[in-house]
């Protein structure tokens, strides 16, 4: 039986500054006392489902893909109101209470909209995009034109209760709860969220406990971030002073990266409602998406695309593991040695030594691996979604 579905992946990038951190650095961290460049798994993860690749190989993408954002009451709720001929202030005052079924509002004392928009982000699939705009569709109706509506007057009364109650976090609660069970779903969902999970703190029962697991991806060999020092030139300036226009500094870093990604095949099923077909669909567009889709981080300057040069996949019903043990010792060649093959190497290596003490920690394997080459990525997705 398959349940857990493993990927251990190596990539070469180039000069790059995929991922910066609070400095515009590229990302690092400590590992084996030895410092490496890293790529954060939210980095990867927004990559891969953003990403056209991810996309053009779902059925339905449009109604597949979900949206991340903080500006539900804003975008969806408040000017789609206002296009409906509803008063500023009237909508204004429902799109507040409306969005409390994604989250707490944004707190600010000088963005007007910040009650408008949420205090974290949300992810939504099209269904509940859908689900909202025929719910303020139909709040448009009862208000400009007194159409009846049951669940506008439930949510209506509710909103009164709270305004009368004492206690009013749990009269909030009580809303909140009402227009989730209206706006959003529990059973099946787009596959980006069914993959990546999502958390609604203010409704838990409408969370989805994330199928895949993504590691942040470390450089195998100790690396180092180095400065561009670089200057521009003004096109118009003639004179014979020209000098430089513009003159800057980035940080950046090249490496060869080691990825590592567990997979709950059930889960992943489960969370798009049972459909087998759309949950084989769903794992091939994301293994085509880590194989060959880059972070976009300063993409303009660099250039840094890369493909996976080296995949192995493994299925089975034990416990996961990652292999980043192999390269707790950076990996470091002599002369007459290649970075990649010792580092394919040292994780091969790794493998035997756990199968070793563990006995067999996967039913069965796939190995894609471009030195050779080995293996094809058409193999690899059949491997994976068989």
């Amino acid at each position: 039986m398959t349940r857990f579905i493993q990927l251990h992946v190596l990539t070469s990038y180039p000069p790059s500054n995929l991922n910066r951190d609070d400095t515009g650095r590229p990302k690092t961290a400590l590992v084996g006392d030895a410092n490496r460049l890293r790529i954060s798994s939210q980095s990867l993860k927004r990559a891969w489902r953003t990403s056209a690749e991810f996309a053009r190989h779902l059925p339905d993408a449009d109604v597949q893909i979900g949206d991340r954002t903080k500006r539900v009451g804003l975008e969806w709720v408040f000017k789609r109101l206002l296009n409906n001929g509803v008063p500023e202030a009237t909508a204004r005052q429902w799109s507040k209470d409306i969005q409390r079924a994604y989250g707490e509002p944004e707190t600010s004392t000088t963005d007007p909209d910040a009650e408008l928009l949420n205090g974290q982000l949300v992810h939504l699939s099209p269904i509940e995009h859908e689900k909202l705009s025929s719910f303020v569709d139909l709040l448009s109706r009862y208000l400009l034109q007194g159409e009846p509506a049951e669940a506008i007057e439930r949510i209506e009364k509710a909103i009164q209760n709270r305004d009368k109650a004492k206690d009013k976090k749990k009269a909030n609660g009580a809303l909140v709860k009402q227009l989730a069970e209206l706006l959003l779903v529990s059973d099946s969902t787009a596959v980006d969220i069914a993959l990546f999970g999502r958390m609604l703190a203010s409704v838990p029962a409408f969370n989805f406990d994330a199928a895949v697991q993504v590691a942040h991806a470390i450089t195998v060999h100790k690396a180092a971030v180095e400065d561009d020092y670089f200057s521009a030139v003004d096109d118009l300036n003639k004179s014979e002073d020209t000098g430089a226009g513009h003159i800057g500094e980035r940080g950046y870093g090249a490496g060869l990266f080691y990825l590592y990604i567990a997979i709950d095949r059930e889960l992943l099923k489960k969370n798009l409602g049972g459909d087998e077909a759309l949950t084989s669909r769903a794992l091939e567009s994301l293994i085509r998406a880590i194989t060959k889709v880059s972070p976009t981080g300063m993409q303009n300057s660099f250039a840094s695309r890369a493909y996976a040069g080296y995949v192995l996949a493994e299925k089975g019903k034990q416990q996961p593991r990652s292999l980043a043990q192999a390269y707790l010792k950076p990996v470091k060649p002599f002369d007459d040695e290649d970075i990649f093959e010792k580092s394919v190497d040292a994780l091969e290596t790794r493998l035997r030594n756990f199968d070793a003490v563990y006995g067999d920690c996967a039913d069965s394997r796939y190995t894609v691996n471009v030195e050779k080459p080995e293996g094809s990525l058409d193999g690899l997705v059949k491997f994976v979604t068989g």
